[in-house]
């Protein structure tokens, strides 16, 4: 019975609800993960903690595919969440580059 159900629930979230949306969600979500390896990787080779310029590019890139798919989906929790990274996101990139833009005139 409990395989049966399990069998059932797993077909009508993954086989159902295919769309484009859920492609969408998927390719998100595997972006935004991305971004702590490219952090991890970074370090590694560093030899100590670094946050990459990359790592809040795939943040606002993810974040921005999640957000659309939140909105879609009509998602309260997830459209809250996703948009105040988003912020954050932009944000650091934003310190980033005034930095490097001091450090040029400088």
């Amino acid at each position: 019975m409990l395989i049966d159900n399990l069998a059932d629930w797993a077909h009508s979230v993954f086989v159902e609800q295919f769309d484009t949306w859920l492609v969408i969600g998927f390719v998100a979500q595997a972006m935004f993960s991305a971004r702590f390896l490219i952090q991890w990787i970074a370090s590694e080779r560093a030899g100590r903690s670094v946050v990459p310029v990359a790592f809040w590019f795939f943040s606002i890139a993810g974040g921005g595919m999640l957000f659309a798919y939140a909105l879609y989906r009509e998602d309260p929790v997830f459209i809250a969440g996703q948009g105040a990274g988003l912020i954050i996101y932009m944000r650091n990139l934003w310190l980033i580059f005034r930095e490097h833009r001091a450090a040029l005139v400088n």
